[in-house]
């Protein structure tokens, strides 16, 4: 379940000035499937370069060092946009125990506010392949925390994002022959170029005004057709 805190700072005089003042941090978990070995997953986890063009909206432009890298990540829900240009880092690996940590911050191309996040992800043999947990702690600040002001919404957006990474991810396993026998094939981004914008369509909306519903009302909930 995903845990969230919004605060909202006004001045002591005039209106509240929502742009500057708004702060939002929510921690949220996902996973996605590898169909390749742990072996064969970790080192394709740790190929940022590789791993960039499979994440929807996701532009890799520098590479600083082994474990630092400049880009840019673009993502559309209906018609808000939000584009962010920073910085990742891997500060933590540990093979031993298939783990590691990236951390991240990044503007908003226009000037909305800022992101910082900490990705903790771990690698577990699954008899599909190699499941990947993540564990995300997010922080907004400006006018673009208002979008963070709904955890359950951030979560399931994220959910939709790592679902196509996944299917991209896995088929440039499958192009590369070293996926398992029972990966399915799917689109992805060819070569080194940069995935283009996500844009978040009507069926993941969808998706996420059910699963708003079903947390809302429970399992007594009468079925949602899909």
């Amino acid at each position: 379940m995903p845990e969230s805190s919004t605060r909202c700072r006004s001045p002591s005089r005039g209106p509240p000035r929502l742009r500057r003042d708004w702060s939002s941090q929510v921690k949220f978990e996902n996973a996605f499937l590898i169909s390749a070995s742990p072996q064969e997953a970790w080192k394709a986890v740790l190929d940022v370069p590789s791993l960039a063009p499979c994440f929807p909206g996701a532009a890799l432009t520098e590479q600083v060092d082994a474990d630092t890298f400049k880009g840019t990540v673009s993502v559309k829900l209906g018609p808000l946009a939000l584009s962010f240009k920073g910085t990742a880092q891997i500060v933590e690996k540990d093979e031993s125990k298939r783990t590691f940590v990236v951390r991240a911050s990044g503007a908003d191309t226009k000037g909305r506010g800022q992101a910082k996040a900490t990705a903790e992800f771990k690698l577990l043999p699954d008899p599909r392949g190699t499941r990947v947990a993540v564990l995300t702690d997010l922080a907004l600040t400006g006018s673009v925390a208002q979008f963070g002001r709904g955890a359950t919404v951030i979560q399931e957006v994220s959910a939709g994002l790592i679902e196509q990474f996944e299917k991209n991810l896995n088929a440039r396993f499958s192009t590369a022959g070293v996926a398992t026998p029972d990966a399915t094939p799917a689109p992805a981004a060819q070569g080194g170029a940069a995935a283009p914008d996500n844009s978040i369509g009507i069926g993941l909306i969808w998706r996420i005004l059910k699963r708003l519903v079903r947390r809302a009302f429970g399992r007594g909930t009468p079925a949602i057709p899909e």
